[in-house]
């Protein structure tokens, strides 16, 4: 499993996963970077996401849905705020309705995504921070740890095919 560590830090606001993968960073950079491989990791198994639109370029906007079990949509975006190929991007990340408009009230985090060189691959390092204790709150209580991390655990298959 590529999940290593999850750290939550309440006083600090943030979520924090290491992950190791047996794969260059520019293999790690390209999943996040293509929209059909982002979608094969993005969301758990349980639900899948479809990317709508992706431009991993400062400013632009990514858009998707996660379909559940049931076929339930749920909707979310990306607004891309710095990119360092191959090395990391930031983004704020939230939810939103069936147009993609975000959805008031609802957490709202501000994600650094780093890859580094790391024993012959890859070492990701996932740091999400949110505006309130409530939010980051929120999201632990939905089940982002188990979530996320059956998420990134779906890179491995990525790589290898």
């Amino acid at each position: 499993m590529p999940v290593i560590d999850v750290q939550q830090d309440l006083e600090n606001l943030t979520l924090t996963i290491s992950a190791d993968f047996a794969a260059p960073v520019q293999r790690i950079w390209q999943i996040y970077a293509d929209p059909r491989q982002l979608e094969k990791i993005w969301g758990p198994p349980s639900h899948p996401a479809t990317v709508v639109d992706h431009d991993l370029t400062p400013g632009s906007r990514t858009t998707y849905f996660m379909t559940g079990p049931d076929g339930e949509k749920y909707a979310g975006y990306w607004q891309i705020t710095a990119v360092d190929e191959p090395r990391s991007f930031s983004f704020v990340d939230g939810f939103a309705d069936a147009d993609f408009n975000p959805i008031p009230g609802t957490p709202v985090a501000s994600n650094v995504y780093t890859f580094a060189e790391h024993d012959g691959g890859t070492r990701a390092t996932y740091v999400t921070t949110f505006a309130s204790v409530e939010d980051l709150q929120k999201v632990l209580d939905m089940g982002v740890i188990e979530g996320t991390t059956s998420a990134l655990n779906q890179i491995d298959a990525v790589i290898a095919s």
